[in-house]
Order: structure tokens, then C-alpha cells, then sequence
């Protein structure tokens, strides 16, 4: 069997054509830039004041815009007939492209229905009239396919990440599989690794552990920061101050809380976060709610976010179980934030608040000890057919490191957008209506803050993907056989010289998720400052 080249018979067709439009492209934009610098004394002034453009910059401008429409046809060319024809006629791309035949699918349907609903889906339906927007959403919403399909349908993938192909160590892309059975893929499309396993596999499968991770722990690390930050700003310079039962109320969970984590780890660390924890709830209760979390939240921040990773994942902090015990705190922030905001939203509703409260925080609460309680770990509190959600060890300790570093910035912003918002008019209403605080926080301030919130929260994913990048590249966290980019990077970064491909793909593919997410917030930023 013969090996497959990049582009396949339809190459010597395609080829010439897009590298005689790249070529103009590239012509035009330096005639672009040459002409803005020499041409600004040809441009004049219409009678209505507004700028007058030369017609020889409108030409070249236009010879721009057509070669770009050109060269974006022809890539969508290759991917369409990719897609049809498969690699017989485009050779690798081709190969690629009938492998993620899927995502295109889903892609097309995706952008489709909201094109057509767009104006009934707020913000969301308004992030396709931003060009940007929308380029930024289709490079993540390609990767989150990509890890639904091949991680949750294994579609996608042409062999398993980690079996090994005896005579396939370090083969260029497109060389075939040697001793290749019926129903087996024949190809590499990408090569393979150092280890003969197949590149492009390894970097499909390893989409899965960052698009999991980087947005649920970015998620928790808000929901801590808007729990601590919304009383932070709200109350500002002010002690909380609790009614009675309130008051014991709070004491007594914390209490309860502290003699849990002690009971079920009564270690030296257990008992320093223990006082700690307890030492902070009287902080919190007798001195100025703000002063006392931004003290811990810039003690945080002092430290390196790198540097800080490092100490949270290094083989001697996690055996001595901090990163349990963090999770026993960090992890009951979602619990706290809904139970708090679902009894503010039905506070008035006495015949069904309790059913709504309680049956919410009972599920939560249960899903926080499946998450904290582990076999063999430290924390080990429900039985295992009670523990329904398994988190590996080095899953555990990435997922709190990520929390951990990310919730004091998030608390920050939080904060300042509380005491921002907290001097508008409609807070001033609500508070005249009788509303609690924390109904004034939750259901009036929060809501009204979305917009940088949620740009905040895409740049943040963006952040701990790169984190995660970084762990893995220094064999940080995660085990040293896992797919993910960071791991893989780091085992072809030794033979660049001679095998580029095993590292240059999945650090395209770590680039291309980065810089999706980043274009993403610029389109929620530039549609939020619209409303």
C-alpha cells in the first residue's frame, strides 16, 4: 500500500490554483500597507466633513477583500471534497476531512438554526452579527464537538490513542499502518509519535481532558468568586450583621462542617484547616466581610499563578492530601450559591421554598461528597454505591489547582462590579420594597453584571487551557501516558529536528482552541457594549 500525500491526485489540480490566489493576497496586502503610508495626502474631505478615500485605495482595498473571499473558498473546497471523496483523492486532508465529516454536519446545523433564531436568542443569537464573534465560536464549538463525538460516540478517531503499531515509531504523516487488518484505518494520517501511536488520534482524544476540565473548574472558581464577592462589595466596609438565628445558624454549620472534615481525616493538615477555617467564619462574623476575603484573596494573588500550580500538583503536597481537603471547601461554594439564590428567589413563597431549597441543596449536596469522597484517598465518606462521579487523583489535583488560582481574580472583579452597580437606582428600589440582601445581590446586581462576566469567563477558559498546556508539558498533574496537549507536546519536542509533526499538531490545535476563546470574548465584549 502505497503512502498517502497531502493533497492526493486533486492536489496537482487544486494546488497551483491556491497558491496562484495566496500569492495575490499576499501581493495586495503589501500594496495595502504601502499605499496607507503614501497615499494619506491624496485623501480629501466631503462637504459633509467626513473623509474623502482615494479611488486607488478603494481598488486595492477591494483587491484585498476578493482575494480573501477567494482564498476562504478555495480552503472550503478542499474541505468539502475532503469530506466527499475522502483520502483516494486528496490524500491527507482529504482523510482528515471525511474523519470529521460529523463535526462539519453539526457545524452546518449548528450555525443554521441560529442564524435563523438569532434574534430570539439574546446575547447568544446577537454574537452572529460580530464577524469576529462568530470565527471565535466555530474554532471552540469545533473543538467541543470534537471531544462529544470522539471522547462520548468514539467517532472520529482512526485508531486508539494508546496502542502501539510495531514499525510506526516516528513515520511522516500519511505512511500506511504495517499489518493493517480488514475494518482497521490503513493510514497515519499524521504519522506517529516516539511511542508508534497514531499523532492525530492522541490529538483528537486529547481535546477531551482540556474542554472538560478548563470549563467546569473555571466555572466552580466563579461560583466561588461571585459567592465571596458579591457579600465583599455589597457590605463594602461594613461587618455583617446577622439576626440571631442567622446568626447561630451559620456558627453551627461551620461548626458541624469542621467537625466533619476533622472526623473524616484527623490528620495535622485536617486540623490546621480546621482552625483556619473556623479562625476566618469569626473574622467573617465580627470584622468587615471585604477587608477580611480581599486580605486572602491578595495573599493569594501575591504568589505566581505558574509557581503557585506547581507547589498545588508536585507529588509531595499531593501525598499529604491538601488537595482533598481543598476540594472539601472549594467544592461547597455551588452548593451554598444556589441554595442561597434559590430560598432569596422564593422567599416569598413559603408553600414551596422549602421543597425547591431543600430538594436542590439535598442533589448538590450529594454531588459535592461523590466529588470529594474517594477510594483510597484521604477523604473517603459515601460508600461506593453511593459514590456516583469517580474524579481520578490527577484529575482531583489539576481540577482544585485550577479553582484555587482562578477564584481570587474572579472575586476581584466581582467585587468591583458590585460596588459599582450597588449605587444604581434599581438597587436603591429594591432595597425601598423590603428586599433581603441577599435577594438585592443575587436577583438585581448579579444578573446586571452577566456581560463581563460571562467575557471574563471565556477569557478564563482560555487561561487554564494554557495552564493545562503547561502542567502537562512539565509531566504535571496528569499521568505521562495522557493524551492530553500539553503531555504530548512534551514527547515530540525532543525529535522537532527530525519528526516535527507529533508536536506542531497538537500545539496548533492548543492555539487554535486559545485564540477561539479569546475571539469569542471579543464578540460577547462588542455585542454586550451594544445593549
Amino acid at each position: 500500500m502505497e503512502a498517502l500525500t497531502w493533497t492526493g491526485p486533486l492536489g496537482a489540480l487544486l494546488n497551483p490554483i491556491i497558491q496562484i490566489v495566496t500569492l495575490c493576497f499576499l501581493i495586495a496586502i503589501a500594496i495595502q500597507i504601502i499605499g496607507t503610508m503614501a497615499l494619506p495626502a491624496a485623501r480629501g474631505f466631503n462637504s459633509d466633513g467626513s473623509i474623502q478615500i482615494h479611488f486607488t485605495t478603494r481598488i486595492i482595498d477591494r483587491a484585498v477583500k476578493y482575494c480573501l473571499y477567494g482564498f476562504i473558498t478555495l480552503l472550503s473546497l478542499y474541505v468539502i471534497i475532503g469530506a466527499v471523496l475522502g483520502a483516494s483523492s486528496l490524500g491527507i486532508i482529504g482523510g482528515i476531512s471525511r474523519q470529521l465529516l460529523p463535526i462539519w454536519m453539526s457545524m452546518i446545523a449548528i450555525f443554521t438554526a441560529s442564524i435563523i433564531f438569532k434574534r430570539k436568542l439574546g446575547l447568544y443569537g446577537k454574537l452572529f452579527d460580530s464577524p469576529i464573534g462568530m470565527i471565535g465560536f466555530a474554532l471552540v464549538i469545533f473543538w467541543v464537538l470534537v471531544t462529544l463525538l470522539a471522547g462520548g460516540l468514539d467517532m472520529v478517531v482512526t485508531h486508539d490513542e494508546l496502542s502501539q503499531v510495531s514499525g510506526m515509531k516516528n513515520k511522516v504523516p500519511g505512511t500506511p499502518v504495517r499489518g493493517a487488518e480488514v475494518g482497521d484505518y490503513a493510514h497515519y494520517l499524521l504519522g506517529g509519535d516516539n511511542l508508534a501511536r497514531d499523532v492525530f488520534s492522541r490529538a483528537i482524544k486529547g481535546s477531551a481532558i482540556v474542554i472538560v476540565i478548563a470549563p467546569a473548574a473555571t466555572l466552580f472558581a466563579f461560583m466561588v468568586g461571585i459567592t465571596l464577592g458579591l457579600p465583599a462589595g455589597y457590605y463594602e466596609s461594613a461587618p455583617l450583621h446577622f439576626k440571631t438565628k442567622g446568626f447561630y445558624l451559620t456558627s453551627g454549620i461551620a461548626l458541624v462542617f469542621s467537625i466533619l472534615m476533622f472526623a473524616i481525616a484527623p490528620t495535622d493538615i485536617a486540623i490546621l484547616i480546621t482552625i483556619l477555617s473556623m479562625f476566618v467564619i469569626w473574622m467573617l462574623l465580627k470584622t468587615a466581610v471585604d477587608t477580611v476575603i480581599s486580605f486572602l484573596a491578595n495573599l493569594i494573588l501575591a504568589f505566581p499563578v505558574i509557581l503557585l500550580f506547581f507547589l498545588l500538583v508536585t507529588p509531595e503536597i499531593v501525598k499529604t492530601g491538601l488537595p482533598n481537603y481543598m476540594a472539601m471547601i472549594l467544592f461547597i461554594f455551588p452548593v451554598v450559591f444556589f441554595g442561597v439564590l434559590l430560598n432569596a428567589r422564593f422567599h416569598t413563597r413559603p408553600d414551596i421554598r422549602w421543597w425547591i431549597v431543600g430538594g436542590v441543596t439535598l442533589i448538590l449536596f450529594w454531588f459535592y461528597l461523590s466529588m470529594v469522597s474517594e477510594i483510597g484517598s484521604p477523604v473517603y465518606i459515601l460508600p461506593n454505591f453511593l459514590d456516583g462521579i469517580s474524579l481520578p487523583s490527577e484529575i482531583l489535583v489539576v481540577f482544585v489547582s485550577v479553582v484555587f488560582v482562578n477564584s481570587p481574580t474572579v472575586f476581584r472583579i466581582v467585587r468591583g462590579l458590585t460596588l459599582d452597580i450597588k449605587t444604581r437606582d434599581y438597587v436603591a428600589a429594591a432595597q425601598t420594597r423590603g428586599e433581603s440582601s441577599w435577594y438585592i445581590m443575587l436577583w438585581e446586581i448579579l444578573p446586571n453584571v452577566r456581560g463581563p462576566l460571562i467575557v471574563d469567563f471565556c477569557l478564563r477558559i482560555g487561561y487554564t487551557t494554557i495552564l493545562l498546556g503547561t502542567l502537562g508539558f512539565f509531566g504535571l498533574g496528569l499521568e505521562s501516558e495522557s493524551p492530553d496537549w500539553g503531555t504530548t507536546i512534551n514527547a515530540g519536542r525532543r525529535l522537532l529536528s527530525i519528526a516535527p509533526v507529533p508536536a506542531l499538531v497538537p500545539a496548533l490545535a492548543l492555539m487554535s482552541l486559545v485564540l477561539g476563546l479569546n475571539l469569542l470574548a471579543d464578540g460577547l465584549r462588542e455585542e454586550s457594549l451594544k445593549d
